[in-house]
């Protein structure tokens, strides 16, 4: 059995408060990084989007139709944690670039249903290369982006309970 003195258990919890204090450190903070990250990632797609004529939210809704194709309105928006109404607007140019088509879905007319055109459809042999790209870009091997997207849906589910 260990006895504690004193002069031991105060140094213990000085370490605690200091360890405390330090938690409040900008560069402690994992909304922080999580946000700079985010943004910095996000910003280096750029470059590699415009070569498709294509922005990251697009890009993502394109994803989900070449997953998929056609998919309702609803069921992109759920794909991509995003309200509908956020959707709708990137829809809207995708239309005007003539890479999906939007009409009432069959058996219920309050829905879209959103399909690819033979152009956006095509537009996904371009895309094949955009992940290689992007993991050559970040100094990424599959693995780590495996094991990055991993954690990172281990947070997102952590924060939808």
């Amino acid at each position: 059995m260990t006895v504690t003195t004193a002069k031991e258990a105060t140094a213990k919890d000085a370490a605690g408060a200091d360890a405390q204090e330090e938690d409040l450190l900008l560069e402690h903070q994992l909304c922080f990084a999580l946000t700079v990250a985010a943004r910095s990632v996000v910003g280096a797609y750029k470059p590699v989007l415009e070569k498709l004529n294509l922005t990251h939210p697009q890009y993502l809704v394109m994803l989900c139709l070449w997953e998929n194709s056609p998919r309702t309105v609803r069921n992109i928006s759920e794909a991509l944690a995003q309200e509908p109404a956020t959707i709708s607007p990137l829809l809207r140019r995708l239309e005007a670039a003539d890479l999906i088509t939007r009409q009432r879905a069959d058996g219920n007319e309050r829905a879209l249903a959103v399909e690819l055109t033979p152009k956006g459809a095509a537009l996904r042999q371009q895309a094949l290369r955009v992940p290689g790209t992007m993991m050559e870009r970040l100094g990424l091997t599959r693995e780590q982006v495996a094991e990055l997207h991993a954690s990172m849906m281990g947070l997102i589910a952590a924060t939808s309970q």
